[in-house]
């Protein structure tokens, strides 16, 4: 664009003024532009927020339409401390009674001596590791776990304790090993990584001093009483969970114990004896609930928006950025139609305010706790009101079901939120390349201007200057004739 310095010099007229004027005329319209553009980017905006809380609806419907909300159950125990139960998706409604008479515990050894200290030698030789079962017998006999195989560990002459912990630990045996250290020297203790009966193990050693029960180098470690090696000590053997579950006798390796009640896991604590611990299993209401007001939550969150974008407010004279705009008007109307269509799914509640969504005169919903309440206390049937999936049958759609539909409607990319979007971005874009184009044609205009201002005002100078020669002429031949 040309720039304006010196027009005006030769015609005495504020030419540089009038260019500017009348340069400003011809830009006016990019002010509308520029405003119609700030308008346009705050719908793209008001829409990005629309689509925003409409995905939130989506996700709160989609909770009340997840088949795992209507079928998780919560388990309460009358005595956490001893058995504590937890409920599964498949967990059948009930009241147990447990009582605890053996924990399942790990088979544990400890060298029977002290061994010096963590650095010093264990001895050569080959500890083999094997887990398996005891018997009561004396001797106990031993039989090895189905499917586990013999764990052989060579020790070097030069490995110390610290060492054969490390190989122990390495080694994958199901057998875990620690050094303690107390004011009589350093043991080492041996334990089964799990719990029950078939999980405890022998130790049996190839000592390098060729004497395996002198009790001396890694003769030390070896606990086999079947073989009469026992270097080492039995502080805990290990032994299987025993209880009873409504007076039926169970038993399990491991303290977690599932599948004797059909979707449920008790957590064995404690022994109790003859002493039952209740169980109750009841359908997860509280979940249901809350899922419910994350519903109500979301919707009334996504009603505000689209009554404070639509409306025009008094006070400041000002209209909503989404006033007037048909495809939100469209949406709102859905919205509504959702609420006040009945639904065929549940004869209990053939309308969404039958479950305590009361829905005010503001376009936000409010829960009657009371209905809700009641409503709970059929869970079947209020599943069905809100989750049921009919689409042959339109009118056994649950409510929930069909805010979900609706939902992902306008937000799929033919959907009424998606196009609306991408036509006002297209709007943008328009805007900004007629911008341009004003400004270009504006700025061809200045120059035309400064050129025709430019030849005008050199024109004007010739003249006042030729105007100037006639004059002086005329004042000299006055004064020539007038000396005569």
């Amino acid at each position: 664009m040309a720039t304006i310095t010196s027009l005006g010099i030769g015609s005495g007229l504020d030419i540089n003024s009038m260019v500017s004027q009348l340069v400003a005329l011809e830009r006016r319209p990019l002010g509308q532009m520029r405003t119609e553009a700030t308008r346009l980017q705050t719908q793209v905006s008001s829409f990005g927020q629309l689509k925003s809380l409409f995905s939130g609806l989506q996700d709160a419907s989609n909770a009340l339409n997840s088949a795992s909300l209507w079928q998780r159950s919560v388990a309460t125990s009358s005595n956490e401390a001893a058995v504590r139960a937890v409920g599964g998706a498949d967990a059948v409604a009930g009241n147990y009674a447990v009582s605890v008479q053996n924990l399942a515990r790990s088979q544990t050894l400890v060298s029977d001596a002290s061994l010096g200290t963590p650095s010093s030698l264990a001895g050569a030789g080959t500890l083999t590791l094997q887990l398996g079962s005891w018997t009561n017998a004396t001797p106990p006999a031993f039989t090895a776990k189905s499917g586990s195989t013999a764990v052989p560990i060579t020790v070097e002459a030069t490995d110390t304790l610290a060492n054969v912990r490390d190989k122990i630990n390495a080694a994958g045996a199901g057998v875990t090993a620690t050094l303690v250290t107390d004011a009589t020297g350093t043991r080492l203790s041996m334990r089964s990584t799990e719990t029950g009966a078939d999980n405890g193990f022998r130790v049996g050693v190839t000592d390098g001093d060729g004497q395996p029960g002198d009790n001396a180098g890694l003769s030390r470690l070896a606990y086999n009483p079947a073989a009469g090696t026992v270097g080492m000590g039995l502080r805990q053997a290990a032994d299987n969970a025993r209880a009873t579950v409504n007076g039926i006798p169970i038993s399990s390796a491991s303290n977690e114990v599932s599948g004797v009640i059909g979707g449920l896991t008790l957590s064995l604590r404690k022994e109790t004896g003859t002493e039952e611990v209740s169980i109750d299993l009841a359908a997860d209401r509280a979940g249901v609930d809350k899922a419910i007001k994350t519903f109500v939550e979301a919707y009334n969150a996504l009603s505000k928006f689209i009554s404070t974008q639509t409306r025009f407010d008094e006070g400041s004279k000002r209209a909503g950025s989404l006033q007037g705009d048909s495809a939100v008007t469209a949406v709102q109307a859905r919205l509504r139609a959702v609420l006040n269509m009945p639904s065929a799914a549940a004869a209990a509640f053939p309308r969404i305010s039958d479950v305590g969504l009361q829905l005010q005169r503001d376009g936000t919903l409010k829960i009657d706790q009371v209905k809700l309440d009641s409503a709970m206390a059929n869970l079947p049937e209020l599943k069905k009101a809100f989750s049921n999936s009919d689409t042959a049958n339109p009118e056994n759609q649950g409510f929930m079901r069909r805010f979900s539909t609706l939902a992902t409607q306008l937000l799929a990319v033919d959907g009424s939120l998606t196009t609306r979007t991408e036509g006002l971005q297209k709007l943008i874009t328009k805007n900004t390349d007629d911008q341009a184009r004003l400004e270009d044609r504006v700025s061809r205009f200045q120059d035309r201007l400064v050129a025709q201002y430019t030849a005008m005002d050199a024109n004007l100078s010739r003249l006042n200057a030729l105007s100037s020669y006639v004059n002086q002429q005329f004042s000299s031949t006055n004064r020539n004739n007038n000396n005569r």
